[in-house]
């Protein structure tokens, strides 16, 4: 009598989940896309994250490497401590965590903002991106928060959809990409108004001439009130509690000493 061994070696007899060519297919993009919001999402929820403040900012930027823009690395680490200590990501209410810090989770001011989070014992997200040069996850964001997209599209879904707030640092493309979504999103009320501000004046200003694009009709003043600018961690904070950013934790303790 003939053997089966063909047949138990043939690609075709593997289950779904386990065939990685049948899950590579073109045709299969939109169960990889419905996959990739899955995963993160089923996590959060296990974790009870309910709502993130989103940190951007560059990834060149490092703590004492001599940049001239060094410093808003510990600021953003002073950012992320504030928001975990007063924002209620230690505090969980009835089992749901607020205000949970979430970067893009590679280096410079996304490890910043996820190791102040980390200073604290506070938990914060890293959503991640595969790219032509590997990016690697920061050694702050917690393990089980630290997740890895393929498509950006979905990865800014995330950063955006549970949005109590966004403080956004000196950048460049990406950072810039990521903060004019949110804004253009808010301007066309495709999204709820949250609470931003941008951090570090003197590099907004000059590198994005709002005053300008408002001169030429391509901004009205209502789209210039969408967001603060601002130089400090604790003016960050400040900016977005004085938004409406609910703070979860006891009203005497809302503000950062």
């Amino acid at each position: 009598m003939a053997g089966n061994d063909a047949q138990l070696r043939s690609r075709s007899y593997l289950l779904a989940v386990e065939d990685r060519e049948f899950l590579l297919r073109d045709e299969l993009r939109a169960i990889r896309f419905a996959l990739e919001y899955a995963k993160p999402e089923l996590a959060l929820r296990d974790w009870g994250v309910r709502s993130t403040i989103v940190v951007f900012g560059s990834a060149r930027i490092r703590p004492e490497n001599g940049h001239k823009l060094s410093r808003w690395y510990d600021e953003a680490r002073e950012f992320g401590r504030i928001v975990s200590l007063y924002g209620g990501a230690l505090r969980p209410v009835d089992g749901k965590r607020d205000n949970v810090i979430a970067t893009g989770g590679g280096p410079g001011i996304m490890e910043a903002a996820n190791r102040g989070a980390s200073d604290v014992g506070a938990p914060s997200i890293g959503f991640n991106i595969t790219l032509p040069h590997e990016q690697e996850p920061n050694a702050f964001s917690t393990p089980e928060l630290t997740f890895r997209f393929h498509y950006f599209a979905m990865r800014k879904m995330h950063l955006a959809m549970r949005a109590n707030g966004l403080a956004v640092f000196p950048g460049g493309f990406g950072t810039m990409d990521e903060l004019f979504e949110i804004l253009t999103l808010q301007q066309t009320e495709k999204a709820p108004t949250v609470p931003v501000v941008l951090v570090g004046r003197d590099y907004w200003e000059r590198v994005i001439r709002f005053d300008t694009l408002l001169e030429y009709g391509m901004l009205g003043q209502t789209d210039l009130n969408l967001f603060d600018i601002v130089d400090t961690a604790v003016d960050a904070w400040n900016s977005l509690v004085r938004r409406g950013l609910k703070a979860h934790s006891p009203p005497e303790s809302a503000k950062p000493a």
